[in-house]
């Protein structure tokens, strides 16, 4: 199945021109409202009608349907960085629609920011978005909307509408397709076993190399502000390095990612993506 990053045009710069509050958000991240909370943002309180989510997420497929062709999409870190600049430069803060259909008044982003570190505040509501993700709150004034569709839960979550081009092939970098062709495997399969009401055999008697390497991984990662790897590879890191149970499908794409990307791991250089997304997998304990 094909794999299409999407990119701003340097010509057009476009972007995004409004964002939509949805049922059912693509990139599959609820928003929170910020009420009655312990840690609230600036001139936020129970009576501030703010929620918070993400608008865009770095190297996360999307599964996208056109006809009778199938693929995925996603927005490199960069991208997802220019898009959030571009918003505010063209003035588009102040756009918004329900369901990607119905314009809405009385919406308006207050606050944009790019996820720089583990540390962001985003983690104390609970919201694991990667880094490179960019988050908005947003302040609803429409009573319509908050009674009727925030209240009562018919909205769940961010969507943006814009312009982009896409480039046909795969990722330039070698590491993030793999990455990505895993994420989009993993996906699929997850909805496969869903449908069928699958519960498969899982096991946790792997080596402690396996979970020591993604360990390592881990730390490798954060001292480069955690850029290497798509979110399925930073949850298959977490896994390992807590050696939890690991079913047999996924023990097959292990094996898949690592028999690939082997020729991208360099020990003597212990930055470099290749060799950190390696790791996050189990490395060569994990591939034996």
């Amino acid at each position: 199945m094909d794999i299409l990053e999407l990119f701003i045009d340097e010509e057009d710069a476009i972007g995004i021109e409004a964002i939509s509050v949805v049922e059912s958000p693509a990139i599959e991240e609820d928003f929170i409202a910020l009420k009655n909370q312990e840690f609230k943002l600036a001139e936020v309180d129970k009576e501030k009608r703010i929620l918070m989510g993400a608008a865009l997420i770095p190297n996360k497929p999307i599964y996208r349907r056109n006809q009778d062709n199938e693929y995925y999409i996603y927005f490199s870190q960069a991208t997802v960085r220019k898009a959030s600049e571009l918003f505010f430069i063209n003035g588009n803060q102040n756009n918004s629609t329900l369901e990607h259909q119905v314009p809405l008044t009385g919406l308006s982003v207050v606050e944009s920011w790019i996820v720089e570190s583990e540390k962001d505040k985003t983690r104390h509501y609970d919201m694991e978005v990667p880094v490179g993700t960019w988050m908005v709150s947003m302040k609803v004034l429409n009573d319509e909307v908050w009674n009727d569709y925030v209240k009562t839960g018919k909205v769940k979550g961010f969507s943006i509408e814009g312009y982009f081009a896409d480039k046909a092939e795969r990722p330039k970098d070698k590491t993030i397709k793999d990455d990505l062709e895993e994420e989009a495997q993993e996906l699929v399969e997850e909805l496969r076993q869903m449908l069928k009401g699958e519960q498969l055999e899982s096991y946790a008697d792997y080596p402690d190399a396996v979970s020591n390497n993604a360990k390592r991984g881990i730390e490798l990662n954060e001292k480069v502000n955690n850029k290497c790897a798509t979110q399925v590879g930073k949850v298959r890191a977490q896994q390992l390095a807590k050696k939890e149970a690991i079913t047999v499908e996924t023990i097959k794409r292990m094996f898949s990612y690592l028999s690939r990307a082997e020729e991208y791991y360099d020990e003597g250089d212990s930055e470099a993506c290749g060799t950190i997304s390696y790791l996050l997998w189990g490395g060569k304990a994990g591939f034996s």
